[in-house]
């Protein structure tokens, strides 16, 4: 297989930050995904960036699915969302570069001339605390990183091409 030929159609990207409790989330399921996920077409990665930040690690992919603490009114800690960018509000306010949302950022890239993902699947973890400083998640959201792993890897088996 010419190696160069190979075009990387999905990222799986992992967010947070992996000292500060449950908002480390995305990046421990990114990390037990990249010894599941084979394949040339699929990537995993984690990062800490956010907003415009995420424009460089996600251009030239067809699509990307991110996995992500969130925060919601009535949610329960360790609760699995499965939303699209229409889902999700944006920023309440931009002060810094980093209070671009997602679908702000891709579509300044798009304006750029840089190709960005088409299709933006994103797995979104309640959690209960993003405060306190350590690497380890509370229960209810540690139970629910094998269910999202296994969430994200059904979803690569039925994209196309998969």
């Amino acid at each position: 297989m010419d190696l160069e030929a190979v075009v990387l159609r999905t990222l799986v990207l992992g967010l947070g930050n992996p000292i500060c409790a449950d908002d480390g989330v995305g990046i421990r399921i990114a990390e037990a995904l990249k010894d599941e996920v084979f394949g040339p077409e699929v990537a995993v990665a984690e990062t800490s960036a956010a907003g415009l930040g995420l424009l460089d690690l996600i251009a030239g992919y067809q699509r990307i699915i991110v996995v992500d603490a969130i925060q919601t009114r009535d949610g329960k800690p360790g609760q699995v969302y499965r939303l699209g960018l229409g889902d999700l509000p944006g920023p309440l306010h931009c002060a810094t570069l980093h209070d671009v949302d997602l679908a702000t950022a891709l579509e300044l890239g798009r304006r750029l001339g840089i190709e960005m993902p088409q299709e933006v699947i994103i797995f979104a973890i309640e959690v209960a605390d993003i405060t306190t400083f350590r690497e380890g998640c509370t229960p209810e959201v540690e139970s629910a990183i094998p269910v999202v792993t296994s969430l994200v890897l059904q979803e690569l088996k039925t994209m196309p091409g998969m």
